[in-house]
């Protein structure tokens, strides 16, 4: 099946095959989890070219696909590609850099390279069982973690600690590794998106912003909780009532067919009309899989539906300079007649005494 999209792709391009760079479009496709490799997907034949560290590994994990030897990477590659006579190949735009795309432009003159890239990136889209088990494992294991370690969050700790014990914990709890690094902000740095723990320690009557995901078999998962430290003020209560009543209202508009833009309205719609649109800027969601970030975009420019099997997060926030903020955030699965969600963490204020 994840063959035939490839074949699809490579027929509405009018190109005689593929060829890949990012890890998670080939693991996708061979099973093959190195860090490094390339992929060059035909019609009948896939050739997967490695260097010298990962054709043993290559040559146990992979699936329907030959193995070869890289030994010197552009040259490497048309010594491998050059044999096969091919007049147009697509390559994968987004995984590519401009000094590497100069380089092959140049080593493979006569040679026809086209760009492909959003129907790549549609190709991971719609997940299949096997793989939603697999995300639905990487949130076992980073929810786990957190209900062990948001115990610890207490007035003198530091966010760095919390951090490092969150990590640790989804390690211990058999995660391959973590999605993405931790985010753990107290107080006033809650209402920086993408915060880097530091070593300010936790004070009481802080809104503390977890976000966090675990890797397991390959796939991620992104969750985000806000909790109080001590008694949460009204002004607290009223925010974070004002962004789970959003949060809310986009997973009431996911299911099949639903324009992505919506149900990002939904949420936004909810957040302007109390007072907050400006300190809500980023979109409501984003695909998750292989990659933590991957297709679909759930914003408001976003031109694509709800389509059975997608995964993806909603995740609205409030985020007010000087004072804190807060973002609820839990993962998705589109079904055939609604959604199913899939984190499983209570999404009610949390006060912790």
């Amino acid at each position: 099946m994840r063959e035939k999209g490839v074949r699809e792709i490579m027929q509405e391009k009018g190109v005689e095959g593929v060829l890949f760079f990012s890890p998670e479009n080939i693991r996708y496709l061979t099973g093959f989890s190195g860090s490094e490799g390339y992929l060059l997907a035909r019609k009948d034949d896939n050739l997967l070219m490695v260097d010298s560290r990962y054709t043993a590994q290559a040559q146990e994990e992979t699936r329907g696909c030959r193995i070869a030897l890289l030994e010197k990477k552009v040259k490497g590659l048309m010594e491998h590609i050059s044999p096969l006579g091919l007049r147009r190949l697509g390559f994968e735009a987004q995984g590519i850099s401009v000094a590497l795309f100069e380089q092959l432009q140049e080593a493979m003159k006569g040679l026809e390279l086209v760009p492909v890239k959003e129907e790549l990136e549609r190709l991971r889209g719609c997940k299949a069982r096997e793989e939603i088990t697999a995300i639905q494992g990487a949130i076992a294991i980073a929810e786990g973690a957190w209900k062990e370690v948001v115990e610890m969050a207490r007035p003198g700790v530091r966010e760095d600690e919390v951090a490092v014990e969150l990590e640790y914990s989804m390690r211990r709890g058999g995660g391959e590794g973590m999605a993405f690094d931790c985010i753990v902000a107290s107080g006033p740095r809650s209402a920086l998106p993408h915060a880097k723990p530091t070593s300010q320690s936790l004070k009481e009557g802080d809104l503390l912003l977890f976000d966090f995901g675990s890797r397991y078999e390959g796939y991620c998962s992104d969750e985000s909780c806000t909790v109080v430290l001590g008694r949460a003020t009204k002004e607290q209560q009223r925010i974070y009532s004002i962004v789970k009543d959003a949060h809310d209202r986009a997973i009431e508009h996911v299911k099949p067919g639903m324009k992505l833009s919506e149900i990002d309205a939904a949420a936004r719609g909810h957040i302007s009309k109390a007072g907050h649109g400006a300190h809500f800027g980023h979109g409501t969601g984003h695909g998750v899989g292989l990659a933590v970030h991957e297709w679909p975009g759930v914003g408001k420019d976003s031109r694509d539906r709800a389509e059975a099997g997608m995964i993806f997060t909603i995740e609205p926030g409030i985020y007010i300079p000087g004072w804190g903020g807060v973002r609820i955030e839990d993962m998705v699965l589109v079904t055939h007649d609604g959604c199913e969600v899939l984190t499983t963490i209570s999404k009610d204020l949390m006060v912790l005494q």
